[in-house]
């Protein structure tokens, strides 16, 4: 039975700056909560490959046409579980958006909240969702309860589909989410599982027929200042990331095999199912993705590109000897810079030029990178066809080449946040403000110089200065502290804590061993500080603010003497 018809009621009134006929949306809450059009950066679609139609629904771009085309026998996932062609997943994602509307009442607009590691059913449950006309929220798997439960209430959540393995935090947080009506875990056996229900569920499903801008992904991101932020994306997005960076940077192949090691709640990580599927070719996902684990399923998997961050990359190369890597012909970097000796010393032992690449979870996905016959080690690159960028001052005023500067940039996709107030510090004139520091050389290479913000990027994770000092702040020992990114050479960076104790209380590597555990309890277990310094006082200004640069500047030079860590 084809289980489409709630999606062609008629719409509810939408925000005034939106067209109601357009939207395929029956829940109107994430139009009624994208920004005022005139706070939205400039979108340009310029060039030939981003001219899209009025109506998209990417999960049918993505999926359904290859069936259509006659290549649903061809390879599509790799897992160490089990394969899927594309007639075989489009099968199973047909069953699950069934399950979405008959079973949980998913209506278009409606948001769904996904809790996985990499596996088939992450990657089937996020499809359902979207060629279902609803609205993606994946959340990474180490995340604890009371991270889960602010994205929740601010995306007014109904439904869950979560992994059974990861139920003890997704139970907490259902207990504090009166809004999360149902929460569907899958891998249990039970018999109110996913998999049985999506047994007695057809498999038949037609795409709802989505406007080309209705929104389909929230993608929350760890913000340096407050709150989490959901980032809003279309269905037009999903496919522009595609025929931007995969179609003139990347060249992939259709019989290419992709593997990334990046959780698929990070829009980086999903980029690594999005850009095979845009060309027909297949993808491998794991669960585990230690180095080891990526070398062992390159060499298993016979993977062809690559996706990791600088420091797999790095540890990689211990054991690189020991597999059979011939297949592998590209990599791609991103999540935090790339250093120039990685890059050498990646192209030494295996012939392969790592592509670098930035981007940000507001954009999506990658916008400055580089082909690799246009590689200049050290430098990200060059903007993305589609994509412009330049460096701004404080004032947002234009930065002649040299000058350092943030980076600012514009293109077919941009930052819409969900009802926050933060859209116009990301977005100023048109143009997105990434919060990174950079400088543009003469020839228009981009220079990454470091974040402009308290965010840290340690070993691909973007891992957010106040969260940490947040999570420290509820252990009764601690008194004041200050995070910041300290330089790490296995890590590119680690999380520093400068911690002042209350009256009484002796700093030690005791201790430090505690409040590492203790923010392991309260947050997501990679957010933990690696080096702890007990301090008298933090660095402040006159009106009593945190110096945070005095941090960082400390930070920069060590200060290894007062310092207990724990790896």
């Amino acid at each position: 039975m084809v289980t489409t018809a709630r999606s062609h009621s008629a719409p509810q009134p939408l925000a005034p700056n939106r067209d109601a006929r357009a939207s395929a949306h029956v829940d109107t809450f994430a139009r009624d909560n994208l920004p005022a059009r005139e706070l939205w950066p400039e979108f340009i679609f310029t060039r030939p490959e981003l001219q899209y139609p009025a109506r998209i629904n990417c999960a049918a771009h993505f999926l359904d046409r290859w069936v259509e085309q006659g290549r649903g026998d061809a390879p599509c996932i790799f897992s160490l579980e089990k394969n899927y062609s594309y007639r075989e997943l489009q099968a199973l994602v047909n069953r699950i958006a069934n399950v979405l509307v008959n079973d949980l009442g998913l209506v278009t607009g409606g948001r769904v909240l996904l809790r996985s590691a990499n596996n088939p059913m992450m990657v089937a449950t996020y499809l359902a969702v979207l060629k279902a006309g609803g609205v993606v929220v994946a959340t990474m798997p180490l995340l604890r309860a009371k991270e889960l439960i602010y994205p929740i209430h601010k995306a007014k959540i109904s439904i869950a589909l979560c992994d059974g393995k990861l139920s003890e935090e997704m139970e907490k947080a259902r207990a504090q989410s009166p809004e999360l009506q149902h929460v569907v875990y899958w891998g249990t056996g039970q018999a109110d599982s996913l998999e049985a229900l999506t047994a007695k569920a057809s498999a038949e499903f037609t795409a709802v027929d989505t406007a080309a801008d209705d929104v389909c992904l929230i993608a929350f991101t760890s913000g340096t200042t407050g709150d989490p932020k959901g980032t809003m994306h279309f269905h037009r997005d999903m496919v522009a990331v595609c025929d931007s960076f995969a179609s003139n940077i990347l060249r992939a192949r259709p019989d290419d095999r992709f593997i990334s090691s990046a959780p698929l709640a990070f829009t980086f990580g999903f980029g690594g199912v999005l850009f095979p599927m845009h060309i027909g070719a297949s993808f491998i996902v794991l669960e585990k993705v230690a180095p080891d684990d990526l070398l062992n399923a390159i060499e298993r998997f016979k993977a062809t590109v690559c996706f990791t961050a600088p420091t797999a990359y790095r540890a990689m190369l211990a054991k690189y000897a020991e597999h059979d890597m011939s297949s592998l012909r590209k990599c791609v970097s991103a999540g935090e810079t790339l250093p120039k000796g990685t890059y050498e010393t990646w192209l030494k032992a295996t012939g392969i030029q790592i592509i670098d690449g930035i981007g940000a979870t507001e954009m999506l996905h990658i916008f400055i990178s580089a082909r690799e016959e246009d590689i200049r080690p050290g430098a990200t690159g060059k903007p993305v066809p589609g994509f412009e960028a330049k460096i701004v001052d404080d004032e947002g005023s234009d930065l002649p080449p040299g000058s350092m500067g943030r980076l600012a940039v514009r293109g077919p996709t941009g930052c819409r946040y969900l009802a926050d107030e933060r859209q116009t510090r990301f977005v100023q004139n048109g143009w997105n403000l990434t919060g990174d520091t950079y400088v543009m050389d003469a020839d228009g290479y981009y220079w990454y110089q470091s974040r402009s913000d308290d965010m840290i990027i340690s070993a691909g994770y973007n891992i957010a200065g106040p969260d940490v000092e947040a999570a420290l702040l509820t252990h009764d020992a601690v008194a004041e502290c200050g995070v910041v990114g300290a330089p790490d050479e296995a890590r590119g960076m680690i999380v520093k804590a400068y911690v002042v104790l209350r009256a009484g209380i002796t700093g030690d590597d005791a201790l430090a061993a505690a409040l590492q555990d203790h923010v392991k309890r309260e947050i997501a277990p990679y957010k933990y500080p690696r080096a702890i310094v007990f301090v008298a006082e933090l660095p402040k200004t006159q009106t009593g603010k945190l110096k945070r640069f005095t941090l960082r500047q400390m930070a920069q030079a060590g200060d290894a003497a007062t310092t207990s860590a724990a790896g």
